[in-house]
């Protein structure tokens, strides 16, 4: 059972999430995070990982011991104050593993078939005048994956029926069959395909910069579902303005919800708004994972996913 006013919900939830919420408990709303907070004994904060958490706003709540994030990422929180004060911190890893994995292998497959281009050529009737242009296969390529975690495994346990070869870089080789490099830079030059699935952190922060996207090369296809800040956006628009790769599928950007301007107009990516968890069901999965966490904490119980910073 969680207190009624203990907890101070940061940010705007939608409507499914909400109502998610608000059958489990009663959490206090403050909608703009650069608002002074209002009055109360908070404990806890709900917030969701697009939703930057400012450091200030929680020298406002000094009695804030935990903050429960919705969704996997934890990029959003100023994770060296939160240590520094003992504040715990969760996320939401596991359940939308399902959705985001879909959804890479969506992008994947409808960069390399073109897909969208394919449906607007039928609908404009260029069909009943010269065959489609032919695209690219998935079968026997190399594909990369940067980050072997819970939803990097998850993610190759789904391609392996697509008859490729597996390959996987990250800060430790993993007791996996797959081939392992020490570095981003020789794993794309390896590779066809190249998945992003990896945090956020200071160490990732434009790890895909010009020499890796000249490793992967002009027949290399980029996939993104991590985070914007993982790749260098300068060097992608050159490679892909330039042909140094033969394409991106992006679900992520540094300026969300409004990328630069120059990805719009390019005839060889994909791009999505960061839809990777947006499934009714999956984001009914996170929210209940996070107020789970909210109730282990006021029970004084042990964290399902508690974030180790």
């Amino acid at each position: 059972m969680i207190p009624v006013n203990s907890v101070l919900q940061v940010g705007h939830f939608p409507e499914i999430m909400q109502a998610e919420i608000d059958r489990r408990f009663t959490p206090a709303h403050h909608p703009d995070p650069k608002a002074p907070v209002p009055a109360g004994n908070f404990e806890a904060i709900l917030i969701r990982s697009n939703t930057k958490l400012p450091e200030d706003l929680l020298k406002q709540i000094p009695t804030i011991r935990m903050v429960a994030t919705c969704g996997v990422g934890y990029d959003n929180l100023p994770l060296a104050y939160l240590k520094e004060k003992g504040i715990k911190a969760t996320n939401t890893p596991g359940v939308l593993n399902d959705a985001v994995c879909e959804l890479a292998i969506g992008m994947m497959l409808a960069l390399l078939r073109q897909l969208p281009e394919a449906q607007e050529y039928v609908k404009s009737t260029a069909w009943s005048k010269e065959p489609f242009r032919l695209t690219t296969t998935l079968a026997g390529k190399c594909v990369g994956i940067v980050g072997m975690g819970r939803i990097g495994q998850d993610l190759a346990n789904r391609l392996e029926p697509f008859k490729v070869n597996i390959a996987y870089t990250g800060p430790n080789q993993k007791s996996l069959a797959y081939a392992y490099y020490p570095n981003v830079q020789e794993l794309a030059k390896a590779c066809e395909v190249l998945f992003l699935a990896c945090p956020a952190t200071s160490d990732t922060n434009k790890m895909m910069n010009a020499e890796v996207l000249d490793a992967l090369g002009p027949s290399g296809y980029l996939v993104n579902i991590a985070r914007g800040s993982v790749v260098d956006e300068d060097a992608l628009l050159y490679a892909l303005q330039h042909r140094k790769i033969a394409g991106a599928a992006l679900d992520v950007f540094e300026n969300e919800p409004n990328p630069r301007a120059a990805f719009l107009t390019l005839d060889n990516v994909l791009l999505t708004p960061h839809i990777g968890s947006a499934t009714s069901e999956t984001r009914i999965a996170m929210t209940n994972l996070a107020v789970d966490n909210l109730e282990a904490f006021f029970k004084q119980q042990t964290l399902p996913s508690e974030v180790n910073n």
